[in-house]
């Protein structure tokens, strides 16, 4: 009697298994969802994440004036913007702020949508520091995040980095991470 129920068991077994594999995985089994969100623009403008990220990806970018791994990444932003006109935005989210993020956007002539005072929905995805660099797509879906990225030892000659030396490091290698993020959208 026992032999029958083990092999019953068996053939339970190997059906779930196979049932299993026809399926592959959806994107809401790989991907975490983002959490939706309200903010303001510049302009004064009210925007929903997931509304405005329903017509193209949108790159979250939690960045401070003060903060040399953010000035090193914004050009590669920008690049990235340039080389892909319209397929998806960049929002440069302030993040503990202490100087002038509007001076320096419109100094630098970056295309970004810049929200003042991002700290509420920083703390929605436990952004911690900067540069907080997020990729959502469509769907609603965190595809890139910075922080998922190995930890790179930075030093030169024995010597540890200045932390604007490991920036000017560490921004293209982030920056090529999120081209590979993107490129995997299509």
């Amino acid at each position: 009697m026992t032999s029958i129920f083990s092999r019953a068991g068996v053939i339970v077994l190997l059906f779930l298994v196979i049932s299993s594999c026809d399926r592959a995985p959806s994107t809401t089994d790989i991907y975490p969802q983002s959490p939706d969100w309200t903010a303001k623009t510049l302009a004064g403008n009210d925007i929903q994440l997931y509304e405005i990220a329903k017509e193209r990806p949108q790159i979250l970018l939690f960045w401070a004036t003060w903060c040399p791994y953010c000035k090193a990444l914004m050009p590669h932003l920008q690049s990235i913007l340039l080389e892909h006109a319209g397929e998806f935005d960049v929002l440069a989210l302030s993040y503990r702020e202490d100087g002038d993020p509007v001076k320096y956007v419109e100094s630098a002539s970056f295309d970004f949508t810049l929200i003042l005072a991002g700290d509420s929905v920083a703390e929605l995805y436990g952004i911690e520091g900067t540069p907080g660099l997020i990729l959502i797509d469509t769907t609603g879906q965190i595809r890139f995040d910075r922080r998922d990225l190995a930890d790179l030892a930075l030093s030169a000659d024995g010597k540890k980095l200045s932390h604007s030396q490991a920036a000017r490091r560490l921004a293209p290698y982030w920056a090529a991470e999120l081209r590979k993020a993107l490129d995997s959208l299509n």
